[in-house]
């Protein structure tokens, strides 16, 4: 497999990726073409084209010559539009290594269902991957899964897993999802995004679980409804006194930079260390980015101008226990669903 570069330590073009992850991924059915544009104009910062679960059996090679027609007509799209993903079928089987011969070529990533070891792995070329963790096998090999040079982000399928190890409990669902932070953030991966909320009509659940995802340490979200895009964003962006105290972070750290002085210390006599400054500067790029309304000039982007995978930064799933996920679900929430 391709290996999709790390992300760089320190340097402007680094530090630009880090404070640019995405917030913001819809999925939309790869058997409904007429919903693509929608999608890609959702607000999206990344728009999944789902080859999988959302796409009945019979209509899976339809929606394989979908996602490639569009993969293809979208080629020199604006930098700024949202990164193109595919989630293909299970990539052990002969239709999922189809997908990937298929969309890899094209698409920015390709989100990889059910993956419970590296071996898997191996045997991608093309767009980075994102590998789903669906099973206890796969929670268990997490480590190594992050760790494997061709993976560019991990998340969790909750309702898979929480099937298979019949837990209803959601201290013990954050049990999982920690373990998962732990191995993105020890292998240098994106943060990992929380799972699709299947309720489009509960905005306030919707924020709320955000906000929950965000304390143990996970970052943006799936959806399946463009409602949900600005709840989440709002969710995510950092709250005014947090941004404040960013802001007077940042501010003390360059007047120490300016007066060539290696400790930084607040008027209050506190002392900063590196990780401290780093995290208010991302805060502070957050809040901008995430602001009302969106500003389209503030989608994530590589620094060459082209989206690009973005670096690791605070905060890291996929998919929450509880209800039924609507990506295995064929009907739609509403008439303007795009999943």
């Amino acid at each position: 497999m391709t290996a999709p570069d790390r992300p760089a330590a320190s340097g402007p073009a680094a530090s630009e990726v880090v404070q640019a992850p995405p917030v913001t991924w819809l999925y939309v059915p790869g058997d409904r073409p007429e919903r693509f544009d929608k999608a890609v104009a959702s607000g999206a910062d990344v728009v999944i084209i789902d080859l999988e679960d959302a796409v009945a059996p019979a209509k899976k090679d339809e929606a394989r010559r979908n996602a490639v027609a569009y993969l293809r007509a979208q080629h020199g799209r604006p930098a700024r539009w949202p990164r193109l993903h595919v989630r293909v079928n299970d990539p052990a089987t002969a239709r999922g290594r189809d997908d990937l011969a298929a969309v890899g070529p094209f698409a920015d990533g390709v989100r990889l269902p059910k993956v419970e070891s590296t071996a898997v792995l191996d045997a991608v070329t093309g767009a980075p991957a994102y590998a789903l963790l669906e099973s206890a096998a796969g929670i268990l090999a997490a480590r190594e899964i992050a760790a494997h040079p061709g993976v560019a982000g991990v998340a969790l399928g909750e309702q898979d897993l929480a099937a298979e190890l019949a837990v209803t409990d959601e201290q013990a669902m954050n049990q999982l999802r920690l373990q998962v932070v732990l191995a993105a953030a020890a292998a240098g991966l994106p943060p990992v995004p929380m799972s699709v909320y299947p309720d489009v009509k509960d905005e306030a659940g919707l924020a709320d679980s955000c906000r929950a995802g965000r304390a143990i340490g996970l970052f943006g979200r799936t959806a399946i409804h463009p409602r949900q895009i600005p709840v989440i964003r709002r969710a995510f962006r950092p709250a005014e006194e947090e941004v404040a105290r960013a802001a007077e972070i940042v501010a003390a750290a360059e007047q120490a930079e300016r007066a060539g002085v290696g400790a930084v210390a607040l008027p209050d006599g506190r002392f900063l260390d590196v990780p401290i400054v780093a995290r208010a500067r991302r805060t502070v790029a957050l809040a901008a980015r995430l602001a009302d309304p969106p500003d389209p000039a503030q989608r994530p982007e590589g620094p060459s101008g082209r989206t690009e995978r973005p670096a690791a930064s605070p905060g890291r799933a996929e998919r929450p226990a509880g209800p039924p996920d609507p990506a295995q679900n064929h009907s739609d929430p509403s008439p303007d669903a795009t999943t």
